[in-house]
Formats: C-alpha cells, structure tokens, sequence
C-alpha cells in the first residue's frame, strides 16, 4: 500500500533527476536509474546487461531471506501431522471453534519458532523493486533507447518471445516450490496457475527491460529452489521419514505381541 501511494505520488511522464521532489522518485527510482547507469558505463556494459547484472545483485542481496524462508516452509511441513490433529479436533463450524483453531495453529508455529508471514516478505520487497525498475527505465531516455537481440528495451517484445518465457519460468519456478511443499493441494495450482499468466500478461504489456528482469530474476528463482528446496530431496527426506515412522509402529505392535504371548 506504502509503495502504491508513493509511486502515484510521482509524474510519470516527468524525467527522475536528483532535484525530483518526490521521496520515492528522489531516493529510490534515481537510485535505481544511475545504479544502472553506471554499470553500463563504468563497466562498459548494454543497458540490458547492466539489468541483467542488476537483477543478479538484488537476487543475491535477497538470497539470505529467502534461505530463511525456505526453512521457514520446511518447518510447517513437519508440522502438518499435528495442524491436521487440530484441524480435527476444531473443525471451525463455529466462531469460537475456528477462533481456538487460530490460537492453537499460532502457538505450535510459535514453539517451532515459525513465522508465516516471512513467507510474503521476499514477494512484497521484489514488488517495489519491480515497480521502481519500471519507473526507472520508462523515465529514462537513456534506458529507453537500447536495443537486446531483437527488442527495444523502452517497448514491449514485438515477437512476445520474453513474455513466454516469463510466463514459462513462473509455472515453472512455481511448480518446483510446489512440489518441495505439496500441502498446498489445490489452493498451490490455483496460485501456480494464476501466476503464471499474470507475468505473462505484465510482460506482453510493459517494456522488454522490465521483462528481462523478470526473466532473470525467475531463472535465478529455479535455480535457488533446487539448491534450497529441492522438491526431490525433500520427498525422499518425507519418505524416509514415514518408513522410518511405520517400522516404528511395526516394531511396538510386535513388541506388544510378545507381551501378551508372555502373559
């Protein structure tokens, strides 16, 4: 909400300068312009290379969060045996009943040291750093004219080739975070599904280097997943852990055989 009353502060259709008035236009898109700037003069990159390396760097810079979140989710999958418990025993017919379900729900993520909400803080910072990237480029003369492969950085991709694979790298990107927490069931495709076609659709409609961040920023997101969460491992770590569980409940049923026999 902060970010959207800030950025409807500003003038599109005026040019960000260190004399802009505007707090996000002053600190935050010229920040991001001359950034940008810079590298592809001072390291005698494109202006689509110097996105390129930008989207790197605040992926990076993001990295360490994500790794907490990672193990954040991986926390509330172990706990799903004991939600599911609580899902039964207050099945949230009632006010109360749900209220009690809440409270239960939080004290269990409280003890495990969980924080749900660390699951939308990566989201809500790319947000604004997607919106200033925008601003920054559709602003800047400078970062509208360059040209890579075949687009116009300032235009839409003509050939729609970077929306699609926008597009595909969301579903996929999506797909593997699904699969590494899969109690997500149908509210995950749902999600999955429904991401995929809003970046396809930002893409198609908003300027290549915008879109190029985006392509970026979800390769780089795959590859974290499958160092991070890789949906695989994960699996096997659950199957163990459930063989592990049954040969347990195996071991006690025959053990307590032999004390009846005993008997």
């Amino acid at each position: 909400m902060l970010v959207v009353v800030l950025t409807g502060c500003g003038n599109m259709n005026s040019p960000v300068t260190k004399s802009s008035t505007n707090f996000w236009d002053r600190y935050v898109v010229y920040y991001f312009q001359q950034f940008i700037l810079v590298m592809a003069k001072n390291w005698h990159l494109g202006v689509a290379w110097a996105i390129i390396v930008f989207t790197v760097i605040v992926r990076v810079i993001l990295l360490p969060l994500m790794y907490f979140q990672s193990k954040s989710q991986k926390k509330q999958m172990q706990l799903q045996p004991e939600i599911k418990q609580l899902q039964q025993k207050y099945p949230g017919k009632d006010v109360d009943s749900r209220q009690k379900l809440n409270e239960e729900t939080q004290k269990l993520y409280s003890e495990a040291g969980i924080n749900p909400m660390l699951g939308c803080l990566p989201l809500l910072l790319q947000m604004p750093i997607m919106l200033a990237l925008y601003q920054a480029i559709y602003r800047t003369p400078d970062l509208r004219v360059g040209s890579f492969i075949w687009m116009q950085l300032g235009q839409p991709d003509q050939y729609h080739i970077l929306p699609i694979v926008a597009g595909l790298l969301t579903l996929l990107s999506s797909w593997l975070t699904m699969k590494a927490t899969p109690q997500q069931g149908g509210i995950g495709m749902a999600m999955m599904g429904v991401s995929a076609i809003m970046i396809t659709w930002f893409a198609w409609v908003t300027a290549s280097a915008v879109s190029i961040y985006w392509v970026v920023s979800n390769l780089f997101q795959v590859g974290q997943t499958m160092l991070l969460q890789n949906p695989w491992q994960i699996q096997r770590e659950m199957a163990a852990k459930e063989k592990e569980k049954k040969d347990k409940e195996r071991r006690l049923r025959r053990a307590k055989r032999r004390a009846l026999k005993k008997r």
